[in-house]
């Protein structure tokens, strides 16, 4: 009998037992945190967030497997729609596509809800990235990768079946944090060895940079990420000061807060940060496992979060993404997954 009678063989008996066949498997049951309703501030404070879902992979969004993929995984005992080391989410501005960086899997995830489809996104010629670490909206959906190891940027679109490169002139050293301007289709990329942020027109040239190394008002020590409030400011991760830095888009300092220390309030490893429709500031910490939320003068509001795998729960988280209908996002990188909550309205 030869391999390929014996491959046959073997492939209609697994089939006939229903090991493949997805109308034979039972229904997902929901993870323990999907089915558990978790608010913060806990009762009887009124709650001010609340928790969604928790998304380790494309079945939990309930995007299926085709036949052929089922097959591969029985075969090699891997999944490749779950995600690996997620260190950045976004979310498409029609709430249908969310894109996940994962250095694990060296590549971007895209979920597809729309069409029910997913795909891990590499460079062309199946070639992975490296680190890809920070990510952003850009126009018509576009999403801007920056991916550290490399020292480049790229942008995946909702029907491409690879990343492309950006051309920047000069390119940057280390881009971490990314950000789209839509008011001036200006990119902006935090350069964390320069310890400056970076200004390039749509065209890819280098339109002014601002910030260096030291401890100052608009002075870095290793910036990573990079967020735009509702009135146009920048808020920098200036991570190894400790602090969150707010300036103008032509890098004149406005505020900061944060200092190093264990206490509510202080920084330890802050990563992503964002802001909501309330204008909230949110800082994940990867050291404390949570994330804290300050009003926009530094005052702290809620933490929210510890170590953990339940819901609300963390360990080493990273990036942050809030939607415009106050959905937020947060890579929780160690525990392999994807937390979704809703900023439910009121001062946290």
């Amino acid at each position: 009998m030869t391999i390929k009678r014996i491959f046959r063989f073997a492939l209609l008996a697994l089939i006939s037992t229903g090991v493949l066949l997805g109308g034979c498997t039972p229904a997902r049951n929901a993870t323990p945190e999907q089915q558990v309703e978790r608010v913060w501030p806990e009762p009887p404070e009124q709650p001010r967030i609340r928790f969604e879902k928790s998304i380790s992979s494309a079945e939990d969004l309930g995007i299926e497997k085709s036949f052929w993929k089922r097959l591969g995984e029985f075969i090699t005992g891997a999944s490749s729609t779950r995600l690996v080391r997620p260190m950045a989410v976004v979310m498409d501005t029609r709430n249908e596509i969310m894109y996940v960086a994962d250095p694990g899997a060296r590549g971007v995830h895209r979920f597809n809800l729309h069409d029910s489809s997913y795909k891990l996104l590499y460079r062309e010629k199946n070639l992975p990235l490296t680190s890809p670490v920070g990510m952003a909206l850009g126009p018509d959906n576009q999403v801007f990768i920056a991916d550290s190891g490399l020292g480049q940027l790229f942008v995946a679109t909702p029907d491409a079946d690879f990343l492309s490169p950006v051309k920047l002139e000069p390119g940057p050293q280390q881009p971490t944090g990314v950000l789209f301007e839509q008011a001036t289709g200006y990119l902006y990329i935090v350069d964390t060895t320069e310890h400056a942020i970076k200004v390039y027109s749509g065209a890819g040239s280098l339109v002014r940079q601002f910030g260096r190394r030291g401890h100052g008002p608009g002075e870095f020590n290793f910036p990573t990420a990079l967020w735009q409030d509702r009135q146009g400011h920048l808020l920098v991760t200036d991570s190894l000061n400790f602090r969150i830095q707010k300036l103008d888009t032509g890098g004149r300092f406005i505020s900061r807060f944060g200092q190093l220390g264990d206490a509510s309030g202080d920084m330890s490893r802050p990563k992503g940060v964002a802001t909501d429709s309330s204008g909230h500031v949110y800082v994940v910490d990867s050291m404390f496992h949570a994330f804290q939320i300050f009003d926009d003068t530094g005052e702290l509001l809620l933490i929210l979060g510890s170590q953990g795998h339940g819901a609300g729960e963390f360990w080493l988280p990273t990036g942050i993404f809030i939607a415009p209908d106050d959905r937020i996002y947060i890579s929780d990188s160690h525990n392999r997954r994807v937390q979704i909550f809703r900023y439910i309205g009121g001062k946290p």
